[in-house]
Protein backbone atom coordinates (compact mmCIF):
# COMPACT_ATOMS: atom_id res chain seq x y z
CA UNK A 1 0.00 0.00 0.00
CA UNK A 2 2.94 2.24 0.52
CA UNK A 3 4.01 4.89 3.45
CA UNK A 4 0.84 7.39 4.43
CA UNK A 5 2.60 10.99 4.50
CA UNK A 6 0.03 13.56 6.26
CA UNK A 7 0.41 17.09 6.07
CA UNK A 8 -1.81 18.96 7.86
CA UNK A 9 -0.88 22.20 7.03
CA UNK A 10 1.03 23.94 3.99
CA UNK A 11 3.90 24.36 5.89
CA UNK A 12 4.53 21.04 6.38
CA UNK A 13 3.94 20.24 2.63
CA UNK A 14 6.33 23.24 1.61
CA UNK A 15 8.85 22.02 4.20
CA UNK A 16 9.08 18.19 2.44
CA UNK A 17 9.87 20.33 -0.62
CA UNK A 18 12.14 22.45 0.26
CA UNK A 19 9.86 25.43 -0.44
CA UNK A 20 9.53 28.74 1.49
CA UNK A 21 6.18 29.23 2.97
CA UNK A 22 5.44 33.29 2.00
CA UNK A 23 1.85 32.90 3.68
CA UNK A 24 0.96 30.03 6.47
CA UNK A 25 -2.72 29.25 4.21
CA UNK A 26 -1.82 29.52 0.47
CA UNK A 27 1.42 28.22 -1.58
CA UNK A 28 1.96 28.71 -5.45
CA UNK A 29 5.28 25.82 -5.83
CA UNK A 30 7.22 25.15 -8.93
CA UNK A 31 8.06 22.02 -8.84
CA UNK A 32 11.35 22.42 -11.28
CA UNK A 33 12.77 24.77 -8.50
CA UNK A 34 11.84 21.84 -5.48
CA UNK A 35 12.98 19.15 -3.83
CA UNK A 36 12.29 16.29 -5.48
CA UNK A 37 10.15 13.23 -3.71
CA UNK A 38 12.83 10.26 -2.79
CA UNK A 39 12.16 6.92 -4.43
CA UNK A 40 9.09 5.06 -3.20
CA UNK A 41 5.66 4.26 -3.31
CA UNK A 42 3.52 6.81 -0.99
CA UNK A 43 0.29 7.74 -0.07
CA UNK A 44 -0.17 11.48 0.42
CA UNK A 45 -3.29 12.76 2.22
CA UNK A 46 -3.75 16.36 2.18
CA UNK A 47 -5.40 18.75 5.17
CA UNK A 48 -5.79 21.44 2.68
CA UNK A 49 -6.96 21.82 -0.85
CA UNK A 50 -4.61 20.74 -3.89
CA UNK A 51 -4.46 22.09 -7.35
CA UNK A 52 -1.82 20.13 -9.68
CA UNK A 53 -0.55 20.82 -12.86
CA UNK A 54 1.20 18.22 -14.43
CA UNK A 55 3.13 19.47 -17.42
CA UNK A 56 3.71 16.36 -19.62
CA UNK A 57 2.69 15.84 -23.22
CA UNK A 58 -1.01 14.37 -23.37
CA UNK A 59 -0.82 13.63 -27.47
CA UNK A 60 -0.75 9.55 -26.14
CA UNK A 61 -3.43 10.02 -23.62
CA UNK A 62 -6.43 7.30 -25.05
CA UNK A 63 -9.94 7.07 -23.81
CA UNK A 64 -12.11 4.33 -24.63
CA UNK A 65 -11.36 3.77 -28.31
CA UNK A 66 -10.07 7.57 -28.88
CA UNK A 67 -6.95 9.52 -28.70
CA UNK A 68 -7.14 13.22 -27.32
CA UNK A 69 -4.27 16.08 -28.67
CA UNK A 70 -4.22 17.72 -25.30
CA UNK A 71 0.00 19.10 -25.41
CA UNK A 72 0.25 20.87 -22.68
CA UNK A 73 -0.28 19.39 -18.78
CA UNK A 74 -3.50 18.02 -17.08
CA UNK A 75 -5.23 19.43 -13.69
CA UNK A 76 -5.98 17.13 -10.53
CA UNK A 77 -8.06 18.62 -7.96
CA UNK A 78 -7.54 17.35 -4.43
CA UNK A 79 -10.07 18.50 -1.52
CA UNK A 80 -9.37 17.90 2.06
CA UNK A 81 -9.09 14.16 3.63
CA UNK A 82 -8.67 13.01 0.49
CA UNK A 83 -5.56 10.03 -0.28
CA UNK A 84 -3.46 10.27 -3.52
CA UNK A 85 -0.87 7.43 -4.09
CA UNK A 86 2.26 8.51 -5.70
CA UNK A 87 5.22 6.15 -7.21
CA UNK A 88 8.37 7.30 -7.51
CA UNK A 89 10.75 5.77 -9.75
CA UNK A 90 14.71 5.38 -8.73
CA UNK A 91 16.20 7.36 -11.77
CA UNK A 92 12.86 9.55 -13.55
CA UNK A 93 13.65 10.10 -16.96
CA UNK A 94 12.89 13.74 -16.69
CA UNK A 95 13.26 16.26 -13.98
CA UNK A 96 10.03 17.14 -12.20
CA UNK A 97 7.61 20.00 -13.67
CA UNK A 98 4.50 21.17 -13.06
CA UNK A 99 2.86 23.68 -10.24
CA UNK A 100 0.81 23.13 -7.69
CA UNK A 101 -1.65 25.75 -5.68
CA UNK A 102 -2.56 24.61 -1.92
CA UNK A 103 -5.16 26.52 -0.26
CA UNK A 104 -6.27 25.79 3.45
CA UNK A 105 -10.16 25.83 3.74
CA UNK A 106 -9.51 28.86 6.87
CA UNK A 107 -8.41 31.02 3.68
CA UNK A 108 -12.00 30.94 2.88
CA UNK A 109 -13.65 31.44 5.97
CA UNK A 110 -16.27 34.12 5.30
CA UNK A 111 -16.10 34.33 1.46
CA UNK A 112 -17.99 33.64 -1.28
CA UNK A 113 -15.37 30.92 -2.69
CA UNK A 114 -16.23 29.13 1.09
CA UNK A 115 -19.50 29.05 0.70
CA UNK A 116 -19.64 27.49 -2.72
CA UNK A 117 -16.55 25.18 -2.62
CA UNK A 118 -18.58 22.26 -2.58
CA UNK A 119 -20.24 22.94 -6.06
CA UNK A 120 -16.73 22.59 -7.26
CA UNK A 121 -17.53 18.92 -7.76
CA UNK A 122 -14.35 18.06 -9.49
CA UNK A 123 -12.14 18.24 -5.82
CA UNK A 124 -13.75 14.80 -5.92
CA UNK A 125 -13.22 13.47 -9.05
CA UNK A 126 -10.22 10.33 -9.01
CA UNK A 127 -6.67 10.83 -10.88
CA UNK A 128 -8.04 9.56 -14.13
CA UNK A 129 -11.12 12.20 -14.66
CA UNK A 130 -8.16 14.90 -14.79
CA UNK A 131 -8.76 17.84 -16.62
CA UNK A 132 -6.80 17.83 -20.16
CA UNK A 133 -5.71 21.43 -21.00
CA UNK A 134 -5.24 22.52 -24.41
CA UNK A 135 -2.16 24.44 -25.07
CA UNK A 136 -4.87 27.71 -24.35
CA UNK A 137 -6.14 26.61 -21.47
CA UNK A 138 -2.97 26.10 -19.80
CA UNK A 139 -2.19 29.46 -20.33
CA UNK A 140 -4.93 30.94 -18.43
CA UNK A 141 -4.28 28.44 -15.39
CA UNK A 142 -0.78 29.92 -15.43
CA UNK A 143 -1.74 33.13 -16.04
CA UNK A 144 -4.25 32.55 -12.38
CA UNK A 145 -1.12 30.99 -10.21
CA UNK A 146 1.27 33.84 -11.60
CA UNK A 147 -1.50 36.05 -10.09
CA UNK A 148 -1.47 34.71 -6.74
CA UNK A 149 2.19 34.05 -6.88
CA UNK A 150 2.21 37.82 -7.11
CA UNK A 151 0.18 38.73 -4.59
CA UNK A 152 2.19 36.36 -1.96
CA UNK A 153 5.08 38.40 -3.00
CA UNK A 154 3.60 41.51 -2.28
CA UNK A 155 3.60 43.13 1.40
CA UNK A 156 0.20 41.87 3.18
CA UNK A 157 -2.34 44.70 3.01
CA UNK A 158 -5.79 44.45 3.90
CA UNK A 159 -6.88 43.51 -0.24
CA UNK A 160 -4.21 40.25 0.07
CA UNK A 161 -6.96 38.30 1.06
CA UNK A 162 -9.51 39.31 -1.09
CA UNK A 163 -7.13 39.02 -4.39
CA UNK A 164 -6.16 35.92 -3.32
CA UNK A 165 -9.02 34.27 -3.00
CA UNK A 166 -10.56 35.94 -5.98
CA UNK A 167 -7.89 34.65 -7.99
CA UNK A 168 -8.53 31.16 -6.93
CA UNK A 169 -12.08 31.20 -7.42
CA UNK A 170 -11.35 32.31 -11.13
CA UNK A 171 -9.23 29.50 -11.73
CA UNK A 172 -12.02 27.39 -10.21
CA UNK A 173 -14.53 29.02 -12.68
CA UNK A 174 -12.36 28.70 -15.48
CA UNK A 175 -11.91 24.97 -15.05
CA UNK A 176 -15.66 24.29 -14.74
CA UNK A 177 -15.80 25.15 -18.08
CA UNK A 178 -12.51 23.44 -19.45
CA UNK A 179 -14.10 20.29 -17.70
CA UNK A 180 -17.74 21.11 -19.66
CA UNK A 181 -15.41 21.29 -22.84
CA UNK A 182 -14.19 18.19 -21.72
CA UNK A 183 -17.42 16.44 -22.10
CA UNK A 184 -18.49 17.57 -25.12
CA UNK A 185 -15.00 16.37 -27.00
CA UNK A 186 -15.56 13.08 -25.40
CA UNK A 187 -18.98 12.40 -26.28
CA UNK A 188 -18.42 9.29 -28.13
CA UNK A 189 -16.93 7.99 -24.37
CA UNK A 190 -19.74 9.75 -22.76
CA UNK A 191 -22.13 7.53 -24.72
CA UNK A 192 -20.55 4.90 -23.94
CA UNK A 193 -20.83 5.32 -20.66
CA UNK A 194 -24.51 5.79 -20.45
CA UNK A 195 -25.12 2.96 -22.60
CA UNK A 196 -23.49 0.55 -19.75
CA UNK A 197 -25.22 2.61 -17.59
CA UNK A 198 -28.60 1.92 -19.08
CA UNK A 199 -27.46 -1.48 -19.31
CA UNK A 200 -26.54 -1.93 -15.72
CA UNK A 201 -29.61 -0.78 -14.54
CA UNK A 202 -31.66 -3.26 -16.88
CA UNK A 203 -29.29 -6.18 -15.63
CA UNK A 204 -30.10 -5.01 -11.60
CA UNK A 205 -33.47 -4.97 -11.94
CA UNK A 206 -34.05 -8.09 -14.28
CA UNK A 207 -32.95 -10.00 -11.28
CA UNK A 208 -34.36 -10.45 -7.58
CA UNK A 209 -30.59 -8.18 -6.23
CA UNK A 210 -33.18 -4.85 -5.95
CA UNK A 211 -35.71 -7.03 -3.23
CA UNK A 212 -32.64 -7.86 -1.51
CA UNK A 213 -30.33 -4.94 -2.03
CA UNK A 214 -33.07 -1.82 -2.60
CA UNK A 215 -33.02 0.84 -5.53
CA UNK A 216 -29.49 1.36 -6.50
CA UNK A 217 -27.14 4.30 -5.22
CA UNK A 218 -25.06 6.51 -7.44
CA UNK A 219 -22.53 5.94 -5.96
CA UNK A 220 -22.89 2.11 -6.55
CA UNK A 221 -23.76 2.70 -10.40
CA UNK A 222 -20.53 4.69 -10.66
CA UNK A 223 -18.05 1.80 -8.91
CA UNK A 224 -19.32 -0.81 -11.62
CA UNK A 225 -18.90 1.93 -14.20
CA UNK A 226 -15.13 2.58 -12.88
CA UNK A 227 -15.83 6.05 -12.26
CA UNK A 228 -15.76 8.74 -9.45
CA UNK A 229 -19.39 9.64 -8.02
CA UNK A 230 -19.14 13.14 -8.88
CA UNK A 231 -17.75 12.61 -11.99
CA UNK A 232 -20.49 10.17 -13.31
CA UNK A 233 -23.00 12.60 -11.86
CA UNK A 234 -21.27 15.76 -13.90
CA UNK A 235 -21.57 13.15 -17.08
CA UNK A 236 -25.15 12.22 -17.12
CA UNK A 237 -26.33 15.66 -16.26
CA UNK A 238 -23.76 17.10 -19.29
CA UNK A 239 -25.63 14.41 -21.33
CA UNK A 240 -29.19 14.08 -20.17
CA UNK A 241 -30.20 17.37 -18.07
CA UNK A 242 -30.92 15.05 -15.65
CA UNK A 243 -29.32 14.10 -12.62
CA UNK A 244 -28.02 10.40 -12.63
CA UNK A 245 -30.62 10.40 -9.03
CA UNK A 246 -33.43 11.28 -11.67
CA UNK A 247 -32.48 8.56 -14.32
CA UNK A 248 -32.30 6.09 -12.06
CA UNK A 249 -35.62 7.09 -10.55
CA UNK A 250 -37.47 6.96 -14.42
CA UNK A 251 -35.70 3.62 -14.97
CA UNK A 252 -37.64 2.81 -12.19
CA UNK A 253 -40.56 4.10 -12.89
CA UNK A 254 -40.49 2.88 -16.57
CA UNK A 255 -40.58 -0.60 -15.51
CA UNK A 256 -42.70 -0.50 -12.74
CA UNK A 257 -45.14 0.99 -15.63
CA UNK A 258 -44.50 -2.30 -17.24
CA UNK A 259 -45.24 -4.79 -14.17
CA UNK A 260 -48.90 -2.32 -13.21
CA UNK A 261 -50.10 -4.35 -16.31
CA UNK A 262 -49.98 -7.50 -14.25
CA UNK A 263 -53.13 -7.74 -12.71
CA UNK A 264 -52.19 -10.77 -10.61
CA UNK A 265 -49.11 -8.15 -8.66
CA UNK A 266 -50.09 -6.11 -6.57
CA UNK A 267 -48.88 -2.48 -5.87
CA UNK A 268 -47.03 -3.77 -2.55
CA UNK A 269 -45.42 -6.63 -4.47
CA UNK A 270 -44.44 -4.12 -7.28
CA UNK A 271 -42.63 -2.16 -4.87
CA UNK A 272 -40.60 -4.44 -2.85
CA UNK A 273 -39.77 -6.27 -6.30
CA UNK A 274 -38.01 -2.68 -6.89
CA UNK A 275 -36.06 -2.61 -4.33
CA UNK A 276 -38.58 0.07 -1.94
CA UNK A 277 -38.49 -1.12 1.72
CA UNK A 278 -42.09 0.82 1.85
CA UNK A 279 -44.54 1.22 -0.26
CA UNK A 280 -45.66 4.73 -0.28
CA UNK A 281 -42.57 5.52 -0.50
CA UNK A 282 -43.08 3.93 -4.20
CA UNK A 283 -46.47 5.50 -4.52
CA UNK A 284 -44.93 8.59 -3.91
CA UNK A 285 -42.21 8.38 -6.38
CA UNK A 286 -44.38 7.47 -9.24
CA UNK A 287 -47.20 10.61 -8.27
CA UNK A 288 -44.24 12.57 -8.71
CA UNK A 289 -42.78 11.29 -12.16
CA UNK A 290 -46.23 10.12 -13.39
CA UNK A 291 -48.25 12.39 -12.44
CA UNK A 292 -50.76 9.76 -10.89
CA UNK A 293 -50.92 6.95 -8.05
CA UNK A 294 -50.07 2.79 -9.59
CA UNK A 295 -53.37 2.33 -8.73
CA UNK A 296 -54.81 5.77 -10.90
CA UNK A 297 -52.31 4.63 -13.63
CA UNK A 298 -53.74 0.60 -13.41
CA UNK A 299 -57.06 2.16 -13.66
CA UNK A 300 -56.40 4.41 -16.54
CA UNK A 301 -55.04 1.60 -18.87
Amino acid sequence: MGTVVKYDNIFQYNESRGVETQHPLVSVIDFSKAEPIPPGHYRHCFGFYAVFLKDVKCGDLRYGRNYYDYQEGTLVFMAPGQVVEVEVKDKPQVPPKGRALLFHPDLLRGTSLGRNIAGYTFFSYEVNEALHLSEQERQVVMDCLQNIQSELKHAIDKHSRTLIVSNIELLLNYSTRFYERQFITRNNVNRDVLAGFERLLGDYFAGDRPERDGVPSVRWCAEQLHLSANYFGDLVKKETGKSAQEYIQLKVIDIAKERIFDPGRSISEIAYSLGFRYPQHFTRLFKKVAGCSPNEYRTAN
